[in-house]
């Protein structure tokens, strides 16, 4: 389990290792291309359950923090699907992962 750190460390939010890395490299890009947008997410039950929403801005600091050593391979359908999503008035969520089939050569090495 990773952790998003937003604006100084104030936001902690607890996310996946496999769906951090994918959440970086569409937040990366649409920062890279000075696009803001909103983020939102689960709560965990002892964050009090519920769901929260951060407005994304490249000019605020942000940090990706891994448990795992290991960057995993990634799905482009999934960031096809978050990029889309970040660019809508509901801004990016978290999504269940898309099943890839296998063999059909849309995973992505992640730096």
């Amino acid at each position: 389990m990773g952790t998003l750190y937003y604006g100084d460390a104030r936001v902690a939010i607890p996310i996946d290792d496999r769906a951090l890395t994918h959440l970086r490299f569409v937040i990366l890009t649409k920062f890279r291309r000075g696009e803001s947008f909103g983020f939102s997410w689960a709560k965990t039950a002892n964050e009090g359950s519920g769901r929260a929403t951060v407005w994304l801005h490249p000019s605020i600091p942000l940090q990706f923090e891994f448990d795992g050593s290991r960057s995993p391979s990634l799905n482009r359908q999934w960031l096809e699907d978050l990029t889309r999503q970040a660019a809508t008035s509901g801004g990016l969520v978290v999504t269940e992962e898309p099943k890839q089939e296998s063999g059909d050569g849309d995973e992505i090495v992640a730096a």
